[in-house]
């Protein structure tokens, strides 16, 4: 049996890095086999001296090994993609004999301390930059739980935008800009079942390097909503700091402006980065963030993250104040209380857990980096919707209200009809 070396795919090269985990181990042996192989080609046009016998360079798979005179052997470093994760210093060591060169000695998996799915008597070239079946696994299972993840937000915030736009004593400004925040959830939960079909549908498609119109497409609206979704959140706190700065007054002229920030200047910002791509960096699907245009939508998600916690922090200083001030009464207390414990669950509402991970490295806590934005950010809309409608006391008053009309409603319809029934 031959083995494969399940290769450490959370693992970030310091050089290239994707936004798909696997696909930087991936671009990491691909870019070692290329420059291995442009070494072989230039020796092999070199002229061979006579009487020099021994073995040439080769590519076994996972490291580059230099030609070697005959009885003599070499050693390598573990790769350093592993290094970043492992922290393996092993050695992997092979002899030039007359039958050309030696197995490794120690075998990869032991050297760099991987685990290994069944054993091997070759030079393990099965290693070329595939995932064992333990990592595979591993993202499969991933996908399983952000699948269900969206799925289940989706459903709710769907069920929600009809609470909201059913019951007319519920249409208001916040109301709607809540509908619009709703949206932008579901967009990016569409937008993530549509970038997966794209990019995973098909298992003999590399998407670590395809680079086709549809997939920069899925790329490109995948970007926008997740700005879309980013802006929203900023839209919210905007709000909520008006409302305070207004004395709980509204004023609907405020509502395209909240709008055009909501969906228009993630639309400019997405058109310009795509203008960009095509002119300056027009290769694979545009879902790498290795490349300087990367900026063109991080920036500006990192600056909506910064302003949000800027105005969580404001916003939680103007309550603080209003609520220690002796000359207002009971009832505005009472008012602003409420406020605070809303203001206390708009930490996941704001995105002030995103500061945090934009203060570390992306190679630091990878895997709890992946399971808090794949997993655990796909029930962030379910949580959305559980917090600013299932438990908001206007809408569960409102949707009881509803509810006892409906009931008095058949109650007099059967009544009506038994009478009916009596004096025929």
């Amino acid at each position: 049996h031959s083995s494969v070396i399940p290769l450490p795919a959370l693992s970030p090269s310091p050089k290239v890095r994707g936004t798909h985990p696997d696909c930087s181990v991936v671009l990491h042996f691909q870019k070692r086999e290329r420059e291995c192989l442009e070494r072989i080609q230039s020796e092999s046009q070199a002229p061979a001296q006579p009487g020099q016998e021994g073995c040439p360079t080769e590519w076994d798979g996972v490291s580059c090994w230099p030609a070697l005179p005959l009885g003599q052997s070499r050693a390598v470093a573990c790769p350093d993609i592993l290094n970043l994760f492992k922290k393996s210093k092993g050695l992997v060591q092979r002899n030039c004999t007359e039958r050309g060169w030696s197995l490794p000695s120690p075998p990869y998996h032991s050297a760099c301390q991987l685990e290994t799915q069944g054993s091997s008597n070759d030079t393990e070239a099965q290693a070329r930059g595939t995932l064992g079946l333990g990592e595979l696994g591993h993202f499969v299972t991933m996908k399983v739980l952000y699948t269900c993840g969206y799925s289940t937000s989706m459903a709710a915030l769907l069920l929600a935008i009809g609470i909201f736009s059913c019951f007319r004593k519920l249409h208001c400004t916040r109301n709607s800009i809540h509908i619009h925040f709703f949206s932008s959830f579901i967009l990016r939960g569409t937008a993530v079942f549509i970038k997966d079909s794209v990019l995973f549908s098909d298992q003999a498609i590399d998407h670590c390097t395809m680079s086709t119109v549809t997939c920069k497409a899925a790329i490109t609206f995948f970007q926008y909503s997740v700005l879309a979704n980013f802006y929203w959140l900023l839209v919210e706190g905007l709000y909520l700091q008006t409302l305070l700065l207004l004395t709980f007054t509204c004023d609907r002229s405020y509502t395209w402006g909240y709008v055009l920030t909501g969906w228009g200047v993630p639309m400019v910002t997405v058109g310009v980065w795509v203008l960009t791509r095509l002119q300056y960096d027009n290769h694979g699907c545009w879902d790498d963030n290795s490349s300087l245009y990367w900026w063109g939508i991080k920036a500006p998600i990192l600056l909506a993250i910064f302003v949000n916690f800027l105005i969580f922090l404001n916003v939680t200083r103007m309550l603080a104040q209003k609520i220690r001030c002796p000359d207002l009464s009971k009832t505005h207390k009472q008012q602003y209380l409420r406020l605070t414990k809303s203001t206390l669950l708009l930490i996941p509402l704001l995105g002030v857990h995103y500061v945090v991970f934009a203060l570390f490295p992306r190679h630091v806590g990878e895997d709890t980096r992946l399971y808090f934005e794949l997993v655990l950010g796909s029930y962030q809309g379910f949580l959305v919707a559980l917090l600013y409608c299932f438990l908001n006391g206007e809408v569960q008053a409102e949707i009881r209200r509803n509810w006892g009309k409906w009931q008095r409603s058949m109650e007099s319809n059967v009544f009506n009809l038994a009478t009916q029934d009596f004096t025929a």
